[in-house]
């Protein structure tokens, strides 16, 4: 079998800001929506400068009108916490964030923490079912 495979940039290398700014990840590969892949892997480049870090968080959503964070979960003495995650990368670099998906439509969202500076964030996306 063969795997189905999609790559496009969703963030185009920008100064990064201080709220969220949202890429969507949508598409067909070989006639299937992105809904029948299960794998997303973004390849992130970030360039610092004197900020503390960035912050990337994924959100789902199969209307594109409701979106759900994505979360973890934490346990302690038989008792579950869930908290949204935020992934957050703190050195200059080009990173790679892996995740397993079931949803018709994910939103990338990045923003910059502390100061603001000429700080930069491309952001690539890669889907595929195998």
């Amino acid at each position: 079998m063969s795997n189905k495979y999609s790559s496009k940039i969703i963030r185009a290398s920008a100064i990064l800001t201080n709220s969220y700014v949202a890429s969507t990840v949508t598409g067909q590969i070989d006639n299937n929506d992105v809904q029948e892949l299960n794998q997303l892997v973004l390849y992130i480049d970030f360039t610092k400068w004197s900020l503390t870090s960035l912050s990337i968080k994924l959100d789902f959503s199969d209307d594109w009108v409701n979106y759900y964070q994505e979360t973890f979960e934490s346990i302690s003495w038989g008792t579950a916490s869930a908290s949204l995650w935020e992934h957050s990368y703190t050195a200059t670099w080009a990173y790679v964030l892996a995740t397993p998906f079931k949803a018709k439509f994910v939103k990338v969202s990045a923003k910059w923490v502390w100061t603001v500076t000429n700080s930069l964030c491309a952001i690539r996306s890669i889907v595929w079912i195998a």
